[in-house]
C-alpha cells in the first residue's frame, strides 16, 4: 500500500493525522524508534544477553525484520472472549495450526497465544515464528462474568515449549488488580531469570469509568499511568488500548491531576493522546503497541482496513512501536487476513510517514 493510497483510505482524516505536529509534547523529548534500539536500551539495563537475543528474535523476523517495529498477531480470544464467539465466522481457526499459518503468511514478527495452543505445535513451528506465549486469561465461564485475570500456565512451560517471550494481563483499576500486579511481577522475574522477554497486555478495566456518554477505560490519563505500572515490573514491550477520550482523574475526582496537567499535556487529536502513553512508557525506551480492536460486527473488510490502518498511522506518528492486532484479522478468510496485516506493516514500512 503506498503512500497515497493510505491517504486515500484515511479519507477526510487524511490531513489531520498524517500533518499533524505534536506541540505539548514534543517528538525531541521521547526516544525514536530505530533499528538498533533493543541494544541501544537494553544493554544498558539489567536484561541478560539471552533476554536482549530473544527480543532481536521477534524485532528481527518478518516483514518489519530490523525496522524497529513490530506487528504481532495474538489470539488468545477463545479463552478471553469463548472460542464459538471468537470463531463462528471463521471455523477454521479452532485448529491453532492456521493461527501459526496466518502469521505466516502475513510476515508477521512473532505469533501470541495460550500455552496450549502453541505446545500443541511448538515442534514443528517454534523455530519457523517467535512464540510468545500468554500465561494468564480472563476465562470468562465464572457466572456472573467477572474482569479477572487467572494464571493458566506457568513461565518454565513457555520456557521448555521454545518461547522467546511470555505475555500477561493485568486489569488495573479492578479489584482483583493488586494480587494480579503480585503475580505477573513474579512471573516477569523469573522470564527474565529463564532469559525470556515480558510483554504485558495493560488494561485498565472498572466497570464503574464507564458513563452513558463515555468509555473511560481508554481514557489517555488513565492508560497512560497503566503504561507506568507496566514499565515499573519490568514489561519489555507494553500492549495498550488506542485512547479515545481524556480526563478521567477530572472526570471521577480520583487519583492525582489539575487542570493544568490536561491543557499542558495532551489536546484532542489522537496523536497528542498516544503521545502520552508512549511518554509513559519511560519516554520510549520501552515499546509501546496498540491494540487492533474489535472487528466490524458486519465483517465489512473495507471498514476494518481502514480502522486498522488509522491506528497504525496514529501509533506510528505519535512515537510507538507497533500494533497487536488479531480480531480483524482472523474473523475474515485467510487471505483478507493477510492483507489486511500487510497494510498495517505498509504503514510503518512508509517513509514519508513520520513520527509527529
Amino acid at each position: 500500500m503506498t503512500y497515497e493510497e493510505i491517504a486515500k483510505l484515511l479519507d477526510h482524516e487524511a490531513k489531520y493525522l498524517l500533518t499533524h505536529r505534536c506541540e505539548n509534547l514534543p517528538k525531541d523529548l521521547i526516544y525514536q524508534v530505530n533499528p538498533n534500539q533493543v541494544r541501544e536500551i537494553f544493554s544498558q539495563s539489567d536484561r541478560s544477553q539471552s533476554v536482549i537475543e530473544n527480543l532481536e528474535k521477534i524485532y528481527g523476523h518478518g516483514r518489519l525484520a530490523n525496522t524497529g517495529y513490530l506487528s504481532i498477531l495474538p489470539v488468545d480470544q477463545d479463552i478471553e472472549h469463548t472460542a464459538s464467539f471468537s470463531f463462528y465466522k471463521n471455523p477454521l481457526y479452532f485448529d491453532p495450526e492456521n493461527i501459526i499459518r496466518l502469521a505466516l503468511e502475513a510476515e508477521s514478527n512473532a505469533i501470541a497465544s495460550s500455552l496450549g495452543a502453541l505446545a500443541l505445535l511448538s515442534k514443528k513451528y517454534a523455530d519457523r515464528i517467535p512464540f510468545i506465549v500468554k500465561i494468564n486469561h480472563n476465562e470468562l465461564l465464572t457466572y456472573p462474568n467477572k474482569w479477572d485475570q487467572t494464571l493458566f500456565a506457568q513461565v518454565k512451560q513457555a520456557y521448555e515449549l521454545g518461547a522467546v517471550a511470555i505475555g500477561a494481563t493485568i486489569y488495573f483499576g479492578s479489584p482483583e488488580s493488586n494480587r494480579q500486579i503480585r503475580e505477573v511481577s513474579a512471573a516477569f522475574y523469573q522470564a527474565h531469570q529463564l532469559g525470556m522477554a515480558t510483554i504485558l497486555w495493560c488494561y485498565p478495566r472498572n466497570s464503574a469509568w464507564e458513563t452513558k456518554d463515555a468509555d473511560y477505560n481508554s481514557s489517555a490519563d488513565i492508560t497512560a499511568q497503566a503504561n507506568r505500572l507496566g514499565v515499573t515490573i519490568e514489561a519489555d514491550i507494553i500492549k495498550q488500548k488506542m485512547p479515545t477520550i481524556d480526563g478521567a482523574f477530572r472526570h471521577f475526582k480520583f487519583a492525582k491531576y489539575s487542570d493544568q496537567m490536561y491543557e499542558t499535556l495532551s489536546t484532542e487529536n489522537p496523536i497528542d493522546m498516544l503521545r502520552l502513553q508512549v511518554i509513559n512508557c519511560y519516554a520510549g525506551k520501552i515499546p509501546l503497541l496498540n491494540s487492533g480492536g474489535e472487528s466490524a460486527p458486519e465483517a465489512d473488510f473495507t471498514k476494518d482496513l481502514k480502522a486498522a490502518v488509522r491506528s497504525a498511522v496514529i501509533n506510528k506518528r505519535a512515537g510507538g512501536a507497533g500494533l497487536i492486532l488479531g480480531r480483524k484479522a482472523f474473523k475474515r478468510p485467510m487471505e483478507e487476513g493477510v492483507k489486511l496485516l500487510r497494510a498495517v506493516q505498509d504503514v510503518y514500512l512508509e517513509e514519508q510517514i513520520t513520527i509527529a
